[in-house]
């Protein structure tokens, strides 16, 4: 079983911002494959689906962005997910909005959700997609940049790199991550 994790913060207060386009990505996958994240489980929100004859679990952890990792252990853990069956999906204030990056393994970079994960989990060999929300506001702190809402227009290039998010998300499905990397690293390379 595949588990695809979005990373975010729960709650009202955040849940347009830029630092919860882990969630957002998810939520919209659920809606496109007919399932209702709703039920508790591994301290996160999830719902299981199929694609391709394999159940997927459509995570959002709910322990905070930067103790997100506790969750994900919890999955390894308890549910017995392995790493490499699991991919995590969150903001990247280095790319460009409007864009996507796909990794099978790396650093968590200052990622703080990535870092927690990294931690707990005890590996980096796990794929993720990195949704580009930059470059941040220069008369803003980066923290309050990426916990500040999306404009309108922003909205409408945020919707076309999570649509060509979940494009890339099927092929790393199949286990074809490095044809995802190669068709989307560099589609997305430029301006929406």
């Amino acid at each position: 079983m595949w588990s695809v994790v979005g990373l975010g913060n729960p709650g009202r207060k955040y849940r347009d911002t830029r630092h919860n386009v882990g969630f957002l990505f998810v939520k919209r996958v659920a809606r496109e494959w007919g399932a209702r994240i709703k039920k508790k489980k591994y301290s996160s929100k999830v719902a299981v689906a199929e694609r391709g004859g394999e159940k997927v679990m459509l995570t959002l952890p709910q322990t905070y962005m930067n103790r997100s990792g506790w969750a994900v252990k919890q999955m390894v853990q308890e549910g017995g997910f392995q790493p490499h069956k699991m991919v995590v999906v969150y903001d990247d204030l280095d790319l460009t909005l409007g864009t996507i990056r796909i990794r099978r393994e790396g650093s968590a970079g200052s990622h703080k959700g990535m870092k927690s994960i990294v931690q707990e989990v005890g590996t980096n060999q796990f794929p993720r997609i990195r949704i580009g929300v930059g470059p941040a506001d220069p008369r803003m702190d980066a923290a309050e940049y990426v916990l500040s809402p999306f404009s309108k227009e922003e909205r409408r290039r945020l919707e076309k790199s999570l649509e060509e998010a979940e494009k890339a998300l099927m092929y790393i499905l199949k286990g074809e991550d490095k044809k995802a990397m190669n068709l989307y690293n560099k589609r997305m390379s430029g301006p929406v």
